[in-house]
């Protein structure tokens, strides 16, 4: 009777696991821990070709048509749709690692799926995977104390540049060519030297990568200063400042429409025509208040750009454009932010 009570209760678990969501599979205990083991070998056989110098790339086709070639491992599991629970734990843990530590997310899948290999070998000789557990807690301990005691403390860091550039390459020559490698270590070097601060933490949102789509990954070049990706709107605007007062500002020199759902009704042409031109008249009065404020700041021998964060239109842009100001509309708040850094 025993095992006919078994198959009913089984049977009732499955009547209702399936009421409860239909698309649910129904495991045994010891074919569980197979599945997930399954899981995580699984994603390492993905990843495991991208290891090292020499490593495989990956192409990834989005819905789109979008295509990306790549062998970081961080990209693969962001842009890879894991639906399993089990390579889906695995991969958030590696991701968050690359967050911390900007490196190791490839290694930290083989070496998880590698783990869970062996662990199936001794669960499968009737180990229980409680030992299993503690066995790898020992042995974690053990690697954190032979890492202390192998170290070796650096007494200043910023003050070693060949020992940065050889950081960055090492990691660098594991995912690109080795000349792109070798220039753009230099690169990554003098970007964090540019915004680092003795005692201060790195600030990574004041590093910006800007991809040229007519360009090659050679052409790569670190400019120390900061690059808007918009020019000016106007032909007769200068393109080079020299001793310059930056105004920024978040106003809009257009016309807009109304934040909320309005309608304007005229019982005359004259009256849309007055409307119109009072419209002009108000945002032209903000431009002649940035002319008169440039003529207030600029000296001889001084220039003086507007970079705004809402609209211009061309009718300012030419009022400015004959006071000699460079303008720039829709310029992005990270950029806003940066500015008035630096």
């Amino acid at each position: 009777l025993l095992p006919i009570f078994h198959n009913f209760i089984r049977n009732m678990a499955t009547r209702e696991t399936n009421l409860v969501n239909p698309n649910a599979e129904i495991v045994a205990s010891s074919q569980c821990l197979m599945v997930n083991v399954a899981a995580a070998r699984g994603l390492q056989s993905v990843l495991k070709t991208n290891l090292g110098p020499r490593g495989t790339l990956k192409m990834l086709v989005g819905g789109a048509g979008q295509i990306k070639i790549t062998k970081d491992g961080n990209v693969l599991l962001h842009e890879m749709q894991i639906q399993h629970p089990t390579a889906m734990m695995i991969a958030r843990a590696a991701t968050a690692m690359d967050d911390q530590v900007g490196d190791g997310t490839t290694s930290s899948v083989l070496f998880t799926g590698e783990l869970l290999k062996q662990a199936e070998r001794y669960t499968s000789e009737g180990l229980h995977p409680r030992l299993i557990t503690e066995g790898y807690e020992i042995a974690k301990d053990m690697v954190l104390e032979f890492l202390e005691g192998f170290k070796v403390q650096m007494p200043n860091i910023y003050h070693d540049r060949e020992l940065l550039t050889n950081v960055v390459r090492t990691s660098l020559r594991t995912k690109l060519s080795i000349e792109i490698a070798d220039k753009m270590s230099d690169a990554v070097v003098d970007a964090m030297f540019s915004i680092s601060e003795e005692g201060v933490p790195i600030d990574l949102h004041m590093v910006e990568v800007m991809e040229m789509q007519h360009k090659k990954g050679s052409d790569s070049t670190f400019i120390n200063g900061i690059v808007l990706d918009h020019g000016a709107r106007h032909p007769d605007m200068p393109r080079y400042l020299e001793n310059v007062h930056i105004l920024t500002c978040n106003v809009s020199m257009e016309y807009e429409k109304t934040e909320i759902s309005a309608g304007f009704y005229y019982s005359s042409a004259e009256e849309r025509e007055k409307f119109v031109e009072s419209e002009r008249r108000f945002t032209e009065e903000k431009v002649r208040q940035v002319i008169e404020f440039k003529r207030k700041v600029c000296k001889e021998g001084e220039t003086f750009a507007l970079i705004n964060q809402k609209g211009i239109d061309p009718s300012a842009l030419d009022m400015l454009a004959k006071e000699g100001i460079f303008a720039l509309r829709r310029a992005k708040r990270r950029n806003m932010e940066r500015l008035t850094l630096a």
